[in-house]
């Protein structure tokens, strides 16, 4: 398993009952995690420090529940970047934290590149990944079918002083289709697909039924002279040798690093957070 450690202004402090206690910045927010089937060794609602907590209800969603008065939102860094963390109606607050695995490995690959990276990120959500590559120098195309979130994602870039992102409000098959047709390629392709969800016209994505395909797709705007493809999951259940399988049939055997991603706790254990395959081809 690969864990985020560079991590000074995020931290999980406690978990259990399906939630965890984790400080962002300044503030600690207690909100739901699947993974987490283990009892708590602590009473993580009644923590002096704990300023919201999220409540899921019965029907589906759910709703914040704020103990203190604290901003709409407020930023946090990791390493020489920031980002703006936000609660947002479904428990999400615009960041995961346990990405900074991969946002390491993209800085590297694009700096020891030494040469112009296109990348192109997809389902790319408020942008962390968009913006740690255009960091290290990569000219990166952002999609998603979110207005909102592709907002948030270009006050992250503008937060950070970052003018080399394109940001596009689009389906992501849709778009990759179009760029067929006109010729564009990139260096690196980064996505994040859903488990579930569904397109402008009611099209319905669901992950076991559409990643292969799709990925299959991504390969005709890969360019000649490839540096990555990176496929991040978090489906409950979806094992990175599945990852791994795809990108060996889709772009051919060696230099597939396919593992579990997590964090680690104050409590001294690690809190399994997806998977991720990563193909790499040598410069």
């Amino acid at each position: 398993m690969k864990l985020a450690k560079d991590w000074h202004d995020y931290e999980v402090l406690a978990t259990g009952d399906g939630e965890k206690l984790e400080r962002w910045g300044e503030f600690t927010l207690l909100r739901p995690d699947p993974q987490i089937i283990w009892h708590a060794q602590m009473d993580m609602k009644n923590y002096e420090r704990l300023d919201a907590f999220y409540n899921r209800s019965s029907s589906g969603g759910g709703s914040w529940t704020y103990l203190k008065n604290i901003p709409q939102q407020w930023t946090i860094s990791w390493k020489d970047l920031k980002f703006i963390v936000k609660p947002m109606g479904f428990k999400h607050t615009g960041i995961f934290p346990e990405q900074a695995v991969n946002w390491q490995d993209l800085t590297l690959l694009i700096e020891n590149a030494k040469r112009p990276i296109k990348v192109l990120n997809l389902f790319a959500y408020t942008g962390a990944a968009s913006v740690v590559c255009s960091k290290a120098g990569a000219s990166v195309t952002h999609v998603d079918a979110s207005k909102g979130m592709v907002e948030r994602a270009k006050e992250n870039a503008q937060i950070n002083g970052l003018t080399n992102i394109r940001f596009l409000i689009d389906d992501c098959q849709k778009f990759i289709e179009r760029e067929i047709r006109r010729g564009n390629k990139y260096d690196g392709i980064i996505m994040d697909p859903p488990s579930y969800g569904r397109g402008t016209n009611g099209e319905m994505w669901k992950l076991e039924d559409n990643l292969f395909d799709f990925v299959s797709l991504c390969k005709q705007v890969l360019s000649d002279n490839p540096l990555f493809v990176l496929i991040s999951s978090y489906t409950t259940g979806l094992q990175a040798s599945v990852l791994s399988n795809i990108l060996s049939l889709v772009f051919g055997e060696g230099n597939i690093d396919a593992d579990e991603i997590g964090m680690p706790t104050k409590e001294k254990i690690v809190l399994p957070s997806g998977a991720r395959g990563l193909k790499i081809w040598k410069n």
